[in-house]
């Protein structure tokens, strides 16, 4: 599992009788090794689990986790009373075998520290918190005969295996079979469908993988792409007893829509001292802010104009940027998320984005599911998705308001609500039930009416040049929700557009 830590490099240093594994045991620890390589989100590390602990599939999957290590760790705790509890005692596939079950079995020893740690970054922001337990975690790899060379490359991606299954798990609420899927999806974005093929060749070059995630509104686009940005191997420098970067800092999210075309570029690549009226010192764009061992959300990417997604192609392509105003080339080291609510009809068929941007862009393509997909495949998503937001809320867990929430739910929407809003909407739901102990639902938007009139008013030859354009603005409007979108759709200034839209409502 450590790039650094070779077979060849532990048998220079062998010393005593080589132990050979018996049948039973390289049946058992070749379980282990498939069982620390798979998914934890798929059900083949749940089967594993299952069958390393010795337990029915309807024992719950926390108990499974359990038992498991608790086996591991008898095994080796039998193999250490025989003077084998170190790398040195075994040599070819059983060597290799066991290095990984000394890995799998320090890994979770340390998990509930891991786990501590997480809470303590992100209590301390943006700068790296000294690690408590480091020196333990070391000594007990020198002990299992690791070289030092591969101590801190370990602890590093031992938390990084961590945090993406903390990030993961919990941010993204739900047991239904498409959330399941998607978490098994998020995972493989960040380790690959190969945790071993990661570790020996792609733990610092996962800036080439660049990731596309679509869904509707309020589906959880931007906390998937936290889960993963947030995610990144950082290395850890033993000599000041941190990691070199904090994950709360690795991750950046630019909505690009809420920024106005002739600001956007300068926004992404930054710009000089003035490259325009305004540009009164140098300010580095997203590009520049982003760690190294992080990534970029670029939401609402389908909205970009062309001539940016040019640039963009080639950050991505060469992975270098210009800021206005300079010449200079500076190079961009994180890794790309883009996020867009447009289908999939719309962007494979050219209308969102350019073709060449789209292929560099999707090394990945990930969807959100909608919320009443989720409750239609479980409904005790709700109870879950209800539980988790109450709780964010108001800070402490209050089953009291799960119900009070889920009765209005039943009463005044009914089960089969669609959900048009989705996980946002039902936080909203929450609020407002907090505040006035109902929920006024979202009502549909009257596009209809302005469609009719619009036809109506064509077919006659009746309307002005005025009453047609505020038609059609108000209908961008409706589909779009910004003035500066529908400005670049119509070519107008975004004052027009507001003026237009303004009559449009008055009339």
């Amino acid at each position: 599992m450590c790039i650094k830590c070779t077979i060849s490099e532990v048998q220079e240093k062998k010393v005593g009788p080589i132990r050979k594994l018996n049948k039973e045991e390289r049946r058992f620890f070749k379980t282990v090794y498939h069982a620390a390589f798979a998914n934890p989100f798929g059900e083949l590390r749940e089967k594993l689990d299952r069958t390393i602990a010795g337990l029915f599939p309807s024992v719950s999957r926390r108990e499974s986790v359990d038992q498991c290590i608790n086996e591991i760790d008898i095994r080796v705790k039998q193999l250490e009373k025989e003077g084998c509890g170190t790398l040195e005692a075994f040599k070819g596939q059983d060597q290799n075998l066991i290095r990984v079950v000394f890995l799998f079995d320090i890994f979770h020893k340390f998990r509930d520290h891991f786990d501590q740690l997480i809470m303590d970054q992100i209590a301390a922001g943006d700068v790296p918190v000294k690690v408590s337990f480091a020196g333990e975690a070391m000594a007990m790899l020198q002990q299992r005969g690791f070289p030092q060379n591969c101590h801190d490359h370990y602890f590093a991606f031992s938390f990084q295996l961590r945090r993406a299954f903390f990030f993961i798990s919990n941010s993204l609420v739900g047991n239904s079979p498409c959330m399941k899927e998607l978490k098994r999806k998020l995972w493989n974005n960040v380790f690959t469908g190969s945790i071993e093929w990661y570790d020996k060749y792609l733990w610092n070059r996962m800036e080439d993988f660049s990731t596309l995630i679509l869904g509707e509104t309020g589906t959880g686009k931007g906390t998937a792409a936290m889960a993963v940005g947030r995610s990144g191997f950082i290395p850890f420098d033993s000599q000041r007893g941190c990691f070199d970067d904090s994950f709360t800092g690795t991750f950046i999210s630019l909505n690009l829509s809420q920024f106005p075309e002739t600001l956007l570029e300068s926004e992404l690549f930054g710009h000089k001292k003035g490259a325009f009226t305004g540009a009164v010192e140098d300010y580095p764009g997203v590009f520049d802010r982003c760690s190294p061992h992080g990534a970029i959300l670029l939401d609402e990417i389908g909205e970009v104009a062309n001539h940016v997604q040019i640039k963009l192609l080639q950050v991505l392509q060469d992975r270098v940027f210009t800021p206005v105003g300079s010449h200079e080339k500076s190079r961009f080291q994180g890794r790309v998320i883009a996020a867009t609510n447009r289908s999939m009809d719309d962007i494979a068929g050219g209308a969102v984005l350019r073709d060449d941007f789209y292929y560099r862009l999707s090394s990945d393509v990930i969807e959100m599911p909608p919320l009443r997909k989720r409750i239609l495949q479980d409904p005790r998503e709700l109870t879950a998705l209800l539980t988790f937001t109450v709780e964010r809320i108001m800070g402490t867990p209050c089953p009291e308001l799960v119900k009070k929430v889920t009765r209005m739910i039943d009463r005044e929407l009914g089960k089969d609500y669609h959900w048009p809003g989705n996980v946002r909407e039902l936080e909203q739901c929450v609020k407002q039930v907090m505040l006035r102990r109902s929920y006024e639902k979202l009502q549909k938007k009257d596009t209809d009416g302005v469609k009719h009139r619009l036809i109506k008013g064509l077919d006659k030859g009746d309307m002005t040049v005025a009453e047609l354009t505020s038609g059609y603005l108000k209908l961008l409007y409706e589909k779009h929700g910004a003035y500066e979108k529908v400005a670049r759709r119509a070519g107008v200034d975004r004052r027009t557009v507001k003026k237009y839209i303004d009559q449009q409502d008055i009339s």
